[in-house]
């Protein structure tokens, strides 16, 4: 691999990019059963997790740190993904389910923060430290795919534009739905590589594109604009406790939500049929097209391992270091009541 040699050279492969890609890409070959990472170039908890396993297995120190030994137990890198079907091929692969699990007495969580709601009229039904803001990692993408899907639902030919992405958003930190600079994908298929792999990318490219018409002055960069819809929408929906600066969830100070306003946005966004669609598939694959011709097969696997078992349908999950591990789920119970509900864990 032409990455090793670098990789020899450091003493851990920090936060993001290419060295944790390949990290991932090897910690998945190489441990049996597979963690299944998702090969966004983000040093995530699931990454390290898997990294201190890999460790304890071989013996070394469990200190979850990449060095010059942990690269000479995990052997050559594995650089590069399998080839990528046809995206017709992945989009028609149905898969098995596990059996929907009961729903009895109060919900077993070790996180910080929780809400459950009734998903039939988003009423919240319990709570913990549920109107405490805190760090909300990519579960953010919930509010940037529900602006969009507010505006298709207005007029429906907005999935249908084209996307071209910049350099700014080839060039965001953290996971990816691995579009480059100057490629374009259908609105419809960057929500999916938004919300899929948790693209950061994608979020930054959609902001770019539709927020130039969401201001109310030319004078305001896209980004800003679309970032300044979010919170707009988020006080329409009395989110009091949440305050957007961005569009992915990337830790700032000020980028805030709360376990009850992150349960009420998932409750309005799942009214809208094309993200309660997307939200709902376990993977999915397109074609991206480039301003200079060529064309590439993409292939994402949905990041929400929960859409595995019966009754569940969505929404989001989320990771950083300063969040820990966030999840905005939407299951239901399978009895004649049809009780729903949306939960949120951080």
């Amino acid at each position: 691999s032409t990455l090793e040699p670098i990789l020899a050279r450091v003493l851990n492969v920090g936060s993001d990019g290419p060295c944790v890609m390949a990290l991932e890409r090897t910690l998945n070959a190489r441990l049996d059963p597979s963690p299944e990472l998702g090969v966004d170039g983000d040093f995530g908890p699931m990454t390290q997790g898997a990294v201190i396993r890999f460790q304890t297995e071989n013996g070394m120190p469990d200190d979850g740190k990449v060095g010059p030994e942990f690269w000479r137990k995990l052997g050559p890198l594995v650089s590069e993904d399998e080839p990528v079907p046809d995206p017709e091929i992945v989009n028609r692969e149905s898969f098995e389910r596990s059996p929907r699990e009961p729903l009895t007495g109060l919900p077993f969580v070790t996180c910080r923060a929780w809400a459950v709601t009734d998903a039939k009229s988003g009423k919240l039904l319990w709570g913990e430290n549920e109107a405490v803001p805190r760090d909300p990692a990519s579960t953010t993408k919930i509010m940037t795919a529900y602006v969009v899907a507010r505006l298709a639902e207005q007029d429906p030919a907005v999935l249908d534009e084209v996307v071209t992405f910049s350099e700014s958003a080839d060039q965001t930190s953290g996971s990816t739905a691995g579009v480059q600079a100057g490629e374009q994908l259908s609105v419809r298929d960057t929500l999916y590589g938004l919300m899929l792999p948790s693209g950061n990318d994608a979020s930054v490219a959609l902001a770019e594109h539709f927020g130039q018409r969401l201001s109310q002055s030319h004078a305001v960069d896209p980004f800003s604009s679309f970032v300044a819809e979010m919170n707009r929408v988020a006080g329409e929906l009395g989110m009091d406790e949440s305050h957007f600066t961005n569009t992915h969830g990337l830790t700032d100070a000020e980028h805030k939500t709360s376990a009850r306003d992150l349960a009420t946005l998932g409750w309005h966004a799942m009214q809208h049929e094309v993200f309660g669609e997307i939200v709902a598939t376990p993977q999915y694959g397109c074609t991206v097209q480039s301003v200079t011709g060529y064309e590439r097969n993409l292939f994402w696997k949905n990041s929400n391992r929960l859409l595995g078992t019966e009754g569940y349908d969505g929404v989001k999950t989320g990771t950083t270091g300063a969040a820990g591990a966030c999840l905005v789920a939407r299951g239901s119970r399978g009895d004649d009541a049809g009780c729903r509900a949306e939960v949120r864990q951080c």
